[in-house]
């Protein structure tokens, strides 16, 4: 026979539900800061365009900081609970109870067993495992940006870096960052330089934005070039 939950027990587990709803609805509105027409006010990580050709750049990102979770499964499970983590944390669950805004993009990136994530908010493959960061304000160092409470999300402080990337509309699925990847990867190869990370998927826009208006992303980190390229 099936116990059924008093009144106490219902109004917690209702209150749950409607304070996750609230956040994710909150949380993705933060996170690019635009509406559905493709409207971003949303700080985004700074970098220098070194060469442009059509969709494809490469770029000079500037050192930023990271907070990062990683969150096991597969890459569409694992991305509303790292994000729900991480969006929990600059609404204030932090050590300084204050709210951090959102800097756009978020990436996703797969990666082997041992995490070295070297660019902007990231999300990371580890065998079953995804790395999904937020990439915080220029305005925080290591010493003054809120510490997390939650003992699974780490800061982490990362140097500037060469990033090539290509530009696509649409959704931002597993099998489009596929796709995307091995055409960033053939240019970069084309170009004279050489893949120095596994791809990262950039996402600059909430779910309710018009896939035809999205920003989406592919980053790859990039070393040498011939002597014939520019830069």
């Amino acid at each position: 026979m099936k116990q059924s939950l008093n009144l106490g027990q219902k109004k917690v587990y209702r209150r749950r539900i409607e304070m996750n709803i609230v956040l994710l609805l909150l949380s993705s509105l933060l996170l690019a800061g635009c509406s559905v027409l493709g409207k971003r006010t949303a700080e985004e990580a700074q970098y220098t365009v070194l060469k442009s050709d059509g969709e494809f750049e490469i770029r000079q990102y500037e050192p930023m900081i990271l907070a990062e979770t990683t969150v096991e499964g597969d890459y569409r499970s694992t991305s509303g609970k790292a994000f729900s983590k991480l969006a929990s944390f600059i609404f204030g669950r932090n050590k300084a109870e204050s709210s951090i805004d959102m800097t756009t993009p978020v990436l996703q990136e797969q990666g082997s067993e041992e995490i070295a994530m070297t660019a902007p908010v990231i999300q990371k493959k580890s065998g079953e495992k995804w790395v999904t960061a937020f990439v915080m304000p220029r305005k925080y160092t290591m010493e003054t940006v809120p510490k997390p409470l939650d003992k699974d999300i780490v800061l982490r402080e990362i140097p500037g870096g060469k990033v090539a990337s290509i530009r696509y509309s649409g959704l931002h699925s597993e099998k489009n960052v596929a796709k995307y990847s091995e055409k960033l990867n053939d240019w970069i190869v084309e170009n004279g330089y050489r893949p120095a990370s596994k791809p990262r998927a950039a996402s600059f826009d909430p779910p309710w934005t018009l896939p035809f208006l999205r920003r989406n992303e592919v980053h790859i980190d990039i070393e040498g070039g011939s002597k014939n390229q520019n830069p």
